[in-house]
C-alpha cells in the first residue's frame, strides 16, 4: 500500500513545478498595457508617455501611412503588420503611440496598445493566444527590435507574422521599430536563403524577416529645416518666451554639439531650453 504522506508530497512537488495560472485579463482596464510573460499578465498603463501627433514634423509621409493603417484597423477593416525602420531619434516609436492615441480620440476605447519587450519576443505566440480570445482590437508594439547571429527568437516572430495553421488573430496587429533595415545581420539572411526550399527564388535582399511585414516604412535623418520645424513646434506647444531667430541659433548650436539632427535631439534641446527659461513641462 502506498503511503498517503508520500502521495501528498508528490502532489505538492508537482504543484510547485506547474506554471502559475495566468492572471485574468481585463482588456477594458486601460487603453495600453505592458506584457509580462512570467506569470502571464497584461499590466495596465494608466498614462502613456507620448507626444501629440501634430508635433511629429518632418515625417509627413511616414505619419500618413502609419495613421491610415492604424485607423483602418481600429475601424474593423483589414490592415497590415508594420515595421518602422531607420535613423535613430526620428520619431518611430512616438508615431506608433501617437497613432494609437489618435484612433482612440476618434473612437474612445476602440484600440489597445500592448508593449512587448525585445527579450520577450519568444513568448509572442502565448500573448497571441490570449488576445485571440478577446473582442478588443489590439496593436502589439515592440520597440528597437533586432536579432543577432546566435539569436533564435526571430523564429517565434516569423511564425506569428506568417500566421501558422491558425492564422493571425483578426483582432491583432504587430508593429515594430528598428534601427536595422532587415532586423537580422546579413549572415543570418544568407542562412535563411540556404535553408529555403527553392533558394533560386530569393531576391537580392534574400529571405529576410522584414518580408513578413506588409507595411515597411523608412525614416531618414532630418535636414536643418526639418530640424528647425521640430524645435519650433515644441517651443510653440510649450509657449517658450523666445523669438524664432534666437531659438534657431541656439538649436543649431545644440545640434552641432550633439553631432546630428533628429526629433529626439530637438526635444532634448527644448527640454534644456525650457529649464533655462523657467518653463515647466507637464
Amino acid at each position: 500500500m502506498i503511503d498517503p504522506n508520500l502521495l501528498e508530497r508528490i502532489a505538492a512537488a508537482l504543484e510547485r513545478l506547474a506554471p502559475p495560472a495566468p492572471i485574468p485579463v481585463d482588456m477594458r482596464a486601460a487603453d495600453a498595457f505592458v506584457w509580462h510573460p512570467s506569470p502571464a499578465q497584461l499590466a495596465p498603463v494608466k498614462k502613456v508617455s507620448r507626444v501629440d501627433i501634430s508635433l511629429l514634423v518632418g515625417v509627413e509621409r511616414q505619419k500618413s501611412l502609419v495613421l491610415a493603417n492604424t485607423l483602418q484597423f481600429a475601424r474593423g477593416l483589414p490592415a497590415n503588420n508594420a515595421m518602422l525602420w531607420g535613423a535613430r531619434g526620428m520619431g518611430k516609436s512616438s508615431l506608433v503611440k501617437a497613432a494609437h492615441a489618435q484612433a482612440n480620440a476618434e473612437n474612445p476605447g476602440c484600440l489597445a496598445l500592448i508593449e512587448i519587450a525585445r527579450e520577450d519576443i519568444v513568448t509572442l505566440p502565448e500573448l497571441m493566444r490570449i488576445l485571440r480570445a478577446q473582442d478588443r482590437r489590439c496593436v502589439i508594439f515592440c520597440d528597437d527590435l533586432s536579432f543577432e547571429k546566435e539569436d533564435a527568437d526571430y523564429k517565434a516572430l516569423k511564425s506569428v507574422l506568417d500566421g501558422g495553421i491558425e492564422g493571425r488573430p483578426e483582432n491583432v496587429l504587430f508593429y515594430a521599430t528598428s534601427n536595422r533595415r532587415h532586423l537580422m545581420p546579413r549572415d543570418m539572411i544568407e542562412n535563411e536563403k540556404s535553408t529555403a526550399i527553392n533558394p533560386s527564388e530569393a531576391t537580392e535582399e534574400k529571405v529576410s524577416l522584414s518580408d513578413r511585414f506588409g507595411l515597411w516604412i523608412g525614416f531618414h535623418n532630418a535636414d536643418q529645416e526639418a530640424y528647425f520645424a521640430m524645435v519650433e513646434g515644441y517651443a510653440r506647444d510649450l509657449t517658450l518666451p523666445i523669438d524664432t531667430e534666437e531659438l534657431r541659433h541656439k538649436a543649431a548650436a545644440w545640434s552641432t554639439v550633439r553631432g546630428g539632427r533628429s526629433g529626439r535631439v530637438a526635444w532634448q534641446f527644448v527640454q534644456d531650453l525650457a529649464g533655462k527659461l523657467g518653463v515647466a513641462i507637464g
